[in-house]
């Protein structure tokens, strides 16, 4: 009995630990009874709200699908920018085409010359041109040209009528029997051949502005060059800045390049000199020593 009775005798301190046990058992217990856990904490989503964000996702989607479909508006095709190019199919090199056109502070006037400059296919010439949008005067001016070119084909004016086939004496006149040479364009290419104090080499025609090659390759069936300009040379060592600058083929920065170069040698013994020039346009020097000389 004493052995028995000794198992249910505890202490004061095992006693209050028995009770705290309880305690807490029975808390549990009222706990989960009246508290829900089987939510999870996790708040119930609005329907509706869920509803319009994904519609507004699914806008999104389309837009962006419907974005590869680019919409075509008018436009004037000088102003064509990479992301537009890009958006009309046009390439790389082609795009820049146009850009190398532009920074020589050059326009296209027309559908055809848009794409001689560009050199894009028949096809994408096809589907882009119909959406061309040029200034009013360019539009007014177009059909002015083919307006006097139709006049002209009609009177059939005979090209035996020409005063000399020689293209440094030719007249304006001369020019407009030409096919494909208006008044404007004449005038255009005679006062370029002023500038360069007569043309030096047939090749010179084509850089006459707004001339077309096809044009160009029409008038040199036509005239030759017969007699070679005579033409003032100044002398590299002394002239002027404005006076060198004058040169047709010489811009500011390659003016700047020459004297610069002539800082350095004090004088140039041979004309030839002027090649040594660090980035001289080589292709142009035969053009440019048509105006100076070294004595």
């Amino acid at each position: 009995m004493k052995k028995l009775k000794s198992h249910f005798w505890y202490t004061k301190s095992q006693r209050n630990g028995i009770l705290f046990l309880l305690a807490s058992i029975i808390g549990l217990q009222l706990l989960f009874h009246f508290i829900n856990f089987g939510d999870n904490g996790l708040v119930t989503p609005n329907q509706a709200k869920m509803s319009f964000y994904q519609h507004q996702l699914d806008s999104l989607k389309k837009i962006s699908l419907e974005d590869k479909k680019y919409t075509i508006y008018p436009f004037n095709p000088n102003y064509i920018s990479d992301h537009k190019g890009y958006q009309l199919g046009m390439k790389t090199k082609e795009i820049d085409r146009l850009l190398a056109h532009r920074n020589k502070r050059l326009f296209v006037n027309s559908a055809k010359e848009f794409q001689e400059v560009t050199k894009i296919s028949d096809s994408l010439f096809q589907a882009i041109s119909p959406y061309f949008k040029f200034p009013e005067w360019v539009q007014k001016k177009n059909r002015e040209k083919e307006e006097r070119f139709t006049v002209t084909t009609k009177t059939k004016k005979n090209i035996s009528d020409i005063t000399s086939s020689d293209i440094n004496e030719a007249t304006p006149y001369d020019l407009t029997l030409v096919k494909g040479v208006d008044e404007y364009l004449s005038e255009r290419i005679i006062k370029y051949r002023s500038k360069l104090q007569g043309f030096s080499f047939s090749e010179q025609l084509f850089e006459v502005w707004g001339l077309e090659k096809e044009v160009a390759d029409n008038i040199l069936q036509v005239f030759s060059i017969q007699k070679k300009p005579r033409i003032t040379k100044i002398n590299v060592n002394t002239a002027s800045f404005k006076e060198i600058l004058s040169n047709p083929y010489i811009d500011y920065d390659l003016c700047v390049q020459i004297f610069g170069y002539k800082d350095e040698v004090a004088e140039l013994q041979s004309i030839s000199e002027i090649k040594n020039i660090e980035g001289f346009p080589i292709e142009k020097y035969d053009r440019i020593v048509l105006y100076l000389q070294a004595k």
